[in-house]
């Protein structure tokens, strides 16, 4: 189980393990939290008062600090897991749902005519389909995309590189992908 981490200002950083945000809850480092309780650590008595100490973590907290970099500059890393899951399974040419084994990541222009390995050129594509295809453009071997590329937000990043999120950060996330995402199908 993991929790997001997000700046104060609500712009997710990372997901963390438990440990991780219990360290972050015990340095003062949580400004605020939401979505719901997930886990108590409790620790050892207090010698004066007997109370035992103990942090609750929530699913989503929000921790102090400014990040340095722009976040909406960053280009998230490509992997096949998170391309097959932007295109949800689908293959953009003939438009089957497989199962991730039967896979392949599909270069719109092949590397054998200057393709790069990069989200705006490439798309999920079912192995018959790729094989069809072959060292040819869409064009050449006439296969349209039956839908286009393009390069999952911060949010849609958070959602694609964490295959276990729990409704409240599901929900979360969501609430901040764009209108256009193939994510909201």
């Amino acid at each position: 189980m993991k929790v997001l981490k997000l700046s104060a200002q609500g712009l997710p950083q990372s997901w963390i393990s438990l440990e991780q945000a219990v360290v972050n809850y015990a340095a003062g480092e949580v400004r605020w939290e939401s979505g719901g309780e997930i886990a108590v650590f409790r620790g050892g008595h207090n010698a004066v008062t007997g109370l035992q100490s103990m942090i609750r973590v929530n699913s989503i907290i929000g921790t102090r600090g400014v990040p340095n970099i722009n976040p909406f500059n960053l280009r998230p890393g490509l992997t096949n897991s998170k391309l097959f899951a932007r295109d949800r399974n689908v293959c953009a040419y003939c438009g089957g749902h497989f199962h991730e084994s039967d896979l392949t990541r599909e270069h719109i222009i092949p590397f054998a005519q200057n393709g790069v390995d990069n989200w705006m050129n490439v798309v999920t594509a079912c192995r018959p389909c790729n094989h069809r295809k072959s060292h040819r453009t869409p064009e050449q071997a006439h296969m349209p995309l039956l839908f286009a590329p393009y390069v999952p937000s911060l949010w849609e990043d958070f959602i694609l590189r964490n295959r276990r999120i729990l409704a409240d950060q599901m929900e979360f996330l969501m609430s901040h992908v764009p209108r256009s995402s193939r994510l909201l199908i």
